[in-house]
């Protein structure tokens, strides 16, 4: 079950964002950084972590994900570093993410050959 959770959870959010970026006039960098901020929000509200937990990868896949790991660093870093870790926070809990996403864009250029659009 948990499996068919996060197919029609991560499949509802591609969809509706796939719908708001077909209905409106909103670049897709807006529409990536409205999710994003989204996740944040929704995550110091305390909606996103139970629906986390329902949704699984579905939910933590996308870019809602991300703003969700952002905040929860945040908020582990301020209880143990003070406003201090109001800024370091993010940047500890999202360095993963990036650098795999950065190490694997390599690696597939090395593999692959990239070429320019005419």
């Amino acid at each position: 079950m948990d499996y068919l959770n996060a197919f029609w959870v991560g499949g509802l959010i591609c969809a509706l964002v796939q719908i708001l970026l077909e209905k409106t006039k909103m670049m897709p960098g807006r529409v990536m950084v409205l999710l994003v901020c989204l996740g944040a929000v929704l995550s110091a509200v305390g909606i996103y972590e139970p629906f986390a937990e329902y949704a699984g990868a579905g939910a933590s896949v996308p870019l809602l994900g991300f703003g969700h790991v952002l905040m929860k660093g945040v908020k582990e870093a301020v209880d143990a570093e003070g406003l201090m870790g109001l800024f370091s926070g993010g940047f500890q809990a999202g360095a993963v993410g990036c650098a795999a996403a950065l190490i694997f864009g390599l690696l597939a250029a090395f593999v692959f050959n990239p070429k320019m659009k005419k």
